[in-house]
């Protein structure tokens, strides 16, 4: 996109993608959902990380995730990195958007 005179798209920057989860289920993210986020975030190559308020972790530790303590109607962040950033992003906002399982 240099010299093309276009912006890259917002939350995207040369191999980053940048998504705002609000989480849904009833329990937050408790050891069995960060157990899936740190699953999903380990089949990619990209770095992945969560925040939530002041906190950032890998997305790849389970410990590191429930360190957010993140409940029912917080937001959580997702930052990836590298060339599967697209994917690994997507896959993560999979799991909150499906409540991890919960709640159905």
């Amino acid at each position: 996109m240099a010299g093309s005179g276009q912006c890259p798209p917002v939350g995207r920057n040369q191999g980053e993608v940048v998504r705002t989860i609000s989480v849904v289920n009833e329990l937050g993210v408790h050891a069995r959902p960060a157990a899936s986020i740190a699953r999903e975030a380990q089949k990619y190559s990209a770095s992945v990380t969560l925040s939530h308020g002041d906190r950032k972790v890998d997305a790849k530790s389970i410990l590191d995730i429930l360190t957010l303590a993140a409940c029912k109607g917080s937001s959580v962040i997702v930052e990836a990195r590298g060339d599967d950033a697209e994917a690994a992003a997507a896959g993560i906002e999979r799991l909150f958007h499906e409540r991890f399982g919960e709640d159905r």
